[in-house]
């Protein structure tokens, strides 16, 4: 694919950058009425003089691709507030969110990708395992010592691009799991297109090549399994609705909820023919009974922590906005944004009538 760089004259670097509605770009907030960036946008047209038909060839200025809207906005301020860690990662992006827990944040990508490391005292669990475009095991092994399980929140291509680096995963037990633990190289493609990359790729990565690689479930697993790390145990909520696998991850001493794409702050995807819309609504009930014993709401995308407050609130918001409450916006053939009470869901346009 065609690297685009990042330009680096320091008008454009002081520039504000709007954030843009392009899917699948997770990039749009959404869910925290109080989050906003600048619409302003860089002016600056003319970044060279023109060269005239007698200046030799070799001097000619090159054109300068633009930055995808996405990631004008970046890098986002929530982040200032978060302890950053390994910052020298050329790819990824790591910040300790609550003790021993890790947010492994892809800046670089359209998703905006956010998978989670949480340690116990005996062992660790990877909460997704990313795009599979930078090196996430090496990320965990500087993390941590301890022997490291993978579970998936769902198993979309951009929560298991990593998956084959790891020997032990567990997985979902439904026929959506299996079939996505064989890879795809469709899906993975789409994710590198130039309007989807901000920056350079890592060094030594190949994007002819590129692809989900399989990955093999070294255990199929249900709703309320529960992984003991050592001082810190995990359980699982099945939560389809996203996806027929999709789960959250529960740590109930430490008042803490990973949502997985059931929940982040940007269009929550639901669109796409493995998605159920009632489960979904009963799914996000069941969170929101949770909110009162919980410290933080940790998302798969743009931003890593939010207030268990979001949770009954995102219940509102789905019911009403299928009720038909709330604007919409059509973005792309076949698909709608709706949003409500600032949370966005981008759902399947209602299909014409025909006459």
């Amino acid at each position: 694919m065609k690297i685009v760089p990042v330009l680096l004259t320091s008008l454009l670097m002081a520039a504000p950058f709007v954030p843009a509605g392009h899917i699948p770009a997770r990039s749009v907030p959404a869910a925290v009425p109080s989050w906003s960036f600048s619409s302003s946008a860089s002016s600056a047209l003319n970044l060279f003089p023109s060269v005239g038909s007698d200046q030799p060839a070799r001097f000619a200025p090159q054109p300068q691709p633009q930055k995808p809207e996405w990631c004008r906005p970046l890098p986002r301020p929530e982040y200032k507030s978060l302890e950053r860690v390994l910052p020298d990662d050329p790819w990824f992006e790591v910040y300790k969110v609550a003790p021993g827990v890790f947010a492994i944040y892809e800046p670089h990508q359209a998703e905006e990708v956010i998978s989670y490391l949480i340690v116990g005292h005996k062992q660790a669990v990877l909460f997704d395992t990313g795009m599979g475009i930078g090196d996430i095991r090496r990320v965990t092994t500087r993390l941590t010592s301890r022997p490291l399980m993978v579970l998936n929140s769902h198993t979309h291509d951009d929560q298991v691009g990593g998956n084959w680096q790891f020997p032990f995963i567990y997985g979902m037990d439904t026929d959506f799991t299996r079939k996505n633990a064989k890879g795809s190289r469709e899906d993975a493609q789409a994710e590198i297109t130039p309007d989807q990359v901000c920056g350079d790729l890592p060094k030594g990565f190949n994007p002819k090549t590129y692809a989900t690689k399989p990955w093999k479930i070294s255990l199929a697993i249900h709703d309320g399994f529960k992984v003991n790390l050592g001082g810190r145990t995990l359980e699982v909520i099945s939560t389809p609705g996203h996806t027929p696998d999709a789960i959250c991850l529960l740590d109930r001493a430490n008042g803490l909820l990973f949502t997985g794409d059931t929940y982040y702050p940007a269009p929550i995807w639901l669109y796409r023919p493995e998605t159920d819309l009632d489960a979904y609504v009963n799914s996000v009930k069941r969170l929101a009974a949770l909110s009162s014993e919980l410290k933080l709401v940790l998302g798969a995308h743009n931003i890593p922590v939010a207030e268990p407050s979001v949770l009954p609130r995102l219940v509102a918001a789905i019911q009403a906005v299928r009720s038909g409450q709330g604007t919409v916006k059509p973005d792309g053939e076949g698909k709608a944004i709706h949003t409500l009470d600032g949370f966005s869901f981008l759902l399947a346009a209602p299909k014409k009538e025909k006459n």
